[in-house]
């Protein structure tokens, strides 16, 4: 059987001489021999051990996993069966894992659409629903007019004709500020016409001060925003 030097077995093996010295710390690979001088020697056995280990790796198997499926092969008496089990749960790791990046995926994707690429950083959307309580997958809630009823008398409706937003990002970036506002109940802006109303309560807050803050994140208001009854 043909002796290796650990330089010749990782060269054999296509890894780092490194990496042989750590899986032998970690027990994954162990010398048949040693040479008078005290160098290591390694059969041809453990080329194969050494692929099969970096095989695994890339499967998404840990080095304790790896190590367990290794005591497997040698195990007398053992069937198939374990082995299956062992992957199989290692597929179902994987599913759980990529059920979590779409999740993550998904609110990274709604932070990015929510941003107006522009402004004030002490506007930023990202930086807002970042150090919410809530996280970002649960970016701040914001209140639409949709088809609820409205009952408050002493509420005001202002319309809003919004220049600036170039995508539908901008739109929820506007109404997520203005649902921080004390005082406003509803709002709804639309990229696609330029327009937004909302729903406030005058006692708390007023026209002049929702127009500077859709001014204040970047954007442009059409002529003087006129509030009329719901």
């Amino acid at each position: 059987m043909t002796s290796l030097t650990v330089s010749k077995l990782a060269k054999a093996a296509g890894v780092e001489l490194s990496t042989i010295r750590y899986y032998e710390r970690r027990g994954l690979v162990k010398p048949s021999s040693r040479r008078s001088s005290g160098y290591r020697e390694y059969n041809s056995d453990a080329v194969r051990r050494v692929r099969f280990i970096r095989h695994a790796q890339a499967l998404g198997f840990t080095l304790a996993e790896i190590a367990g499926l290794l005591r497997l092969r040698i195990a007398p008496g053992m069937d198939c069966a374990a082995v299956r089990a062992r992957v199989s749960a290692k597929l179902a790791d994987v599913k759980a894992r990529l059920v979590e990046l779409e999740r993550i995926r998904y609110a990274l994707a709604k932070l990015v659409a929510a941003c107006p690429a522009r402004g004030p950083v002490m506007h930023c959307t990202i930086l807002d629903a970042l150090d919410s309580s809530a996280g970002a997958d649960t970016p701040t809630p914001v209140r639409r007019f949709g088809r609820q009823k409205i009952g408050d008398k002493n509420m005001k409706l202002l319309e809003l004709k919004i220049d600036g937003m170039h995508c539908a990002g901008c739109a929820s970036t506007i109404e997520a500020l203005l649902a921080r506002e004390p005082g406003v109940k509803s709002a709804s802006v639309s990229q696609a016409t330029g327009q937004g109303r909302v729903l406030y309560d005058p006692a708390r807050t007023d026209a002049a001060r929702i127009a500077q803050i859709i001014e204040q994140a970047g954007y442009k208001m059409r002529g003087e925003p006129a509030p009329t009854a719901p």
